[in-house]
């Protein structure tokens, strides 16, 4: 809320007095946690200024992660104030800021303030909302205006901008501008601020991968201190051919949260659902046999696994506290009585990011049996860390993609908001596992992403055609190696099984580069004996041989998706994406739905369902919701799947399973909760998953899974995983703003579209209904 504050600032001061005002707001494209610099100017003449202020009357530092990371209170100009939302005391606070600006607070003269801003947020019942609070303590210290008058502008403001939510809204943010003028405390600074000592430098990190590390020093470290517009191209994309190395995320460690989970493991019952619904993959849950719970650090819960199967491990949940954005989405979640995961202070949870980084990329995946809900999450994460909103509807279903298929996967990405949390530089979320497998992620335009991953697929398909006819060629020579033809014909039989051709790829390369390792007659290695002569043995079988070991990447069966939102599936990238999907190719699509325009300003799109309000529809959507899955399940030949992870995690578990092993084109349509809805219950995005089963409780979102392959065994291919509603339709829409608002400006029409909103739906359930009965 910080630019929406400092625009009501901005309007105020120009409104109410004779100044002159400026703003340029500078922002990266994090969702959560993300850096966010205002630069305000007011004067009595015109302003001409095109640069940043670097040298400012008033600071403010709303966020007290930002202290050590970037040069903060430098900006402060001689005698100017620094305000800082932080609990801490002056004590405290020597501990945190960096050497140089202890000493530039001290010999410039800097008024130093202080307030506990997301604590009064919270205490309101805004959550992490602190910008009313922060805009009130700005017009109490900057002294632009009387601080009466700007309390009633700012009061004013608050009815304009929030008077379409609710009156609650508006009262607690009034209250929070009190709050801001009331809860100011000014620090005096210790005069040994003066001659602090500068501490090591700043390290971006290691890495046992050399891309990588060269990544980290090159581009991260700059990026991170806010430094790299020295940058040159070629640094930011070191690959000849454009790419970044992936797994950079890990190492920003940004440190947003103000509480994060702390594990009970006396209350944990083992479900794991904490780790599923996790959008940033903090919370991982791991299987420790003898030798690693011997390695184990110092302090580490283990306890036995509650199911028998595995008692030959020790069971432990740990978390990332410096990766977490706080939403407290895992302790919503959670079932077991009295709660096994607690929100707590970051600060008291440092304990547990040493123990994180000792185990979560060292603890082996254990064979756990057949894929479940439970055993899945043993599996690791190859999307972590990303810079989702807290709270994300998105990121869990990616997430679970790349547990069942990451180390196959290939990922085309439409530009919304799953690029920018897949993919903002100078960081890379999508990582790699200990055999540096892991999704090949690429983003492409708005409007052609399904014909991207359409290509890539396509090439794909022709390079590992080109191997399958090399293989074949190999096994239909005389090869002097009977081994090698034997490794050669197993995979044939498995190159169209994930497992299978992994395994039988892994023991085709070993045979092949042991033949050519093998002894000559004169005790040379076979292969260099050539070499010595200049020149390699040519013949058909041997050429065949090296050419199988130079696409030795594509011996294991891919997995090709293509990632997207309702803005891109529904509207701009629909003809697309039905040429794709018509065309039989086995393309993979998974459509986050969050029935707006999520990434630019949420805007509606043919997925806003009748009645909710958005930009373009502020008086309420007055046509129904595309029926895509419909249209799709009209070919016949295509599975589609419609999922909500927080009503029914089994059965997204299923259609993901489903999909992938279907011989076609697929597409799930996830339904994902969005801070653009403005769930009303407190935590707001905190309650994703439960707002996903209100709604399939409602009937708003229903789940069911077309399978071509059922049809093909004269079977009804459409399953419905949904029953019929046992909730108040009307009552799911007054849970959220984007509904609840229509009510507060024009009731009638509310009223109208509400009512045809859920007869639509009714209808849909009917039909569905009847189509699981066929």
């Amino acid at each position: 809320g910080t630019v929406g504050a400092n625009k009501n600032s901005i309007k105020i001061i120009g409104d109410h007095t004779d100044l002159k005002v400026q703003a340029y707001f500078q922002y990266d494209s994090k969702k959560s946690g993300g850096i966010t610099i205002s630069h305000l100017r007011f004067g009595p003449q015109e302003i001409k200024s095109t640069y940043y202020v670097k040298q400012a009357d008033f600071v403010a530092c709303h966020n007290p992660a930002y202290l050590a990371k970037y040069q903060v209170a430098q900006d402060v100009k001689r005698g100017g104030t620094f305000l800082i939302n932080t609990a801490m005391t002056v004590e405290e606070l020597g501990q945190v800021l960096p050497a140089a600006a202890k000493r530039h607070i001290a010999d410039f003269g800097v008024n130093v303030y202080t307030i506990d801003a997301t604590s009064i947020a919270r205490e309101i019942g805004l959550g992490g909302r602190t910008n009313m609070v922060l805009q009130a303590a700005f017009f109490k210290l900057a002294n632009i205006i009387p601080i009466d008058d700007a309390v009633k502008y700012m009061k004013a403001a608050i009815e304009t901008s929030y008077g379409a939510k609710g009156q609650n809204i508006v009262d607690m943010n009034k209250a929070a501008v009190d709050a801001g003028l009331d809860k100011l405390v000014k620090l005096d600074i210790p005069a040994d601020w003066a001659q602090a000592k500068d501490g090591p430098k700043p390290s971006a990190g290691k890495s046992d991968r050399a891309d990588v590390q060269s990544y980290l020093d090159t581009v991260m470290l700059p990026a991170a201190a806010m430094e790299a517009d020295v940058l040159t191209t070629s640094q930011v994309l070191p690959g000849v051919d454009g790419t970044v190395p992936a797994g950079t995320a890990a190492y920003e460690k940004r440190a947003t949260a103000v509480t994060v989970p702390e594990w009970d493991s006396t209350k944990c019952i083992q479900c794991n659902q904490c780790a599923m619904v996790c959008p940033h993959a903090v919370i991982r849950p791991l299987a420790l046999d003898a030798d690693e719970v011997a390695a184990a650090p110092e302090g580490m819960k283990l306890v036995d696994f509650k199911n028998k199967k595995f008692a030959a491990y020790k069971f432990a949940i740990v978390v990332s506290p410096l990766d977490c954005t706080g939403c407290g989405s895992c302790a919503n979640v959670c079932p077991a009585p009295g709660k096994a995961l607690v929100m707590k202070p970051l600060a008291s949870q440092a304990a547990e990011q040493d123990v994180f980084n000792a185990t979560a990329y060292t603890v082996t995946e254990k064979d756990m049996g057949a894929l479940t809900t439970i055993t899945a999450q043993f599996k690791q994460p190859l999307l972590e860390f990303s810079g989702a909103c807290g709270g994300c509807g998105e990121t869990p279903y990616a997430k679970l993609t790349t547990q069942l298929f990451g180390d196959r996967m290939y990922i085309a990405n439409a530009t919304g908001c799953s690029s920018i949390w897949g993919g903002s530089v100078p960081s890379t979320p999508y990582t790699v596992n200990r055999k540096g497998q892991g999704p090949a992620w690429e983003n492409s335009l708005f409007e052609d992403a399904a014909e991207f991953g359409f290509g890539m697929n396509l090439a794909v398909t022709q390079r590992r055609n080109k191997l399958v006819d090399t293989v074949e060629s190999l096994v239909a020579l005389d090869f002097a190696d009977e081994d090698v033809v034997a490794a050669a014909k197993a995979w044939l039989d498995a190159k169209d099984d994930p497992a299978a051709s992994r395994a039988a790829g892994d023991a085709l390369v070993a045979v092949i580069e042991d033949f050519f390792a093998h002894q000559d007659q004169t005790g040379t290695p076979f292969e260099e004996a050539w070499l010595a002569n200049g020149k390699k043995c040519m013949c058909p079988a041997c050429s065949a041989a090296r050419e199988i070991l130079a696409s030795k990447d594509l011996l294991t069966k891919k997995s090709m998706w293509i990632f997207g939102g309702d803005g891109f599936a529904y509207d701009i990238g629909y003809g697309g994406l039905d040429h794709v999907l018509a065309s039989r190719e086995n393309d993979n699509v998974l459509i986050f739905d969050t029935e707006v325009y999520s990434n630019t300003g949420g805007q509606s799109s043919k997925s806003t369902p009748t009645g909710a309000v958005a930009q373009f529809a502020a008086a309420g959507k007055a046509t129904k919701k595309k029926d895509m899955a419909s249209i799709f399940m009209q070919y016949g030949y295509v599975y589609v799947a419609q999922i909500a992870m927080g009503a029914n995690m089994a059965q997204t578990l299923k259609a993901f399973q489903e999909a992938e092993a279907y011989d076609g084109p697929s597409i799930i349509i996830a339904y994902a909760p969005c801070i653009n809805h403005g769930i009303k219950k407190k935590g707001g995005m905190a309650n994703a998953m439960l707002e996903m089963k209100e709604a399939v409780a409602a009937g708003y979102w229903h789940l069911f899974r077309y399978n071509p392959a059922l049809a093909e065994q004269g079977k009804n291919p459409f399953t419905l995983d949904s029953k019929a509603p046992t909730a108040s339709y009307q009552d799911f829409l007054k849970g959220e703003t984007r509904y609840a608002s229509l009510a507060l400006s024009f009731p009638e029409r509310a009223q109208e579209l509400y009512a045809r909103a859920q007869a639509e739906a009714e209808r849909k359930f009917e039909h569905f209904d009847q189509l699981s009965k066929m």
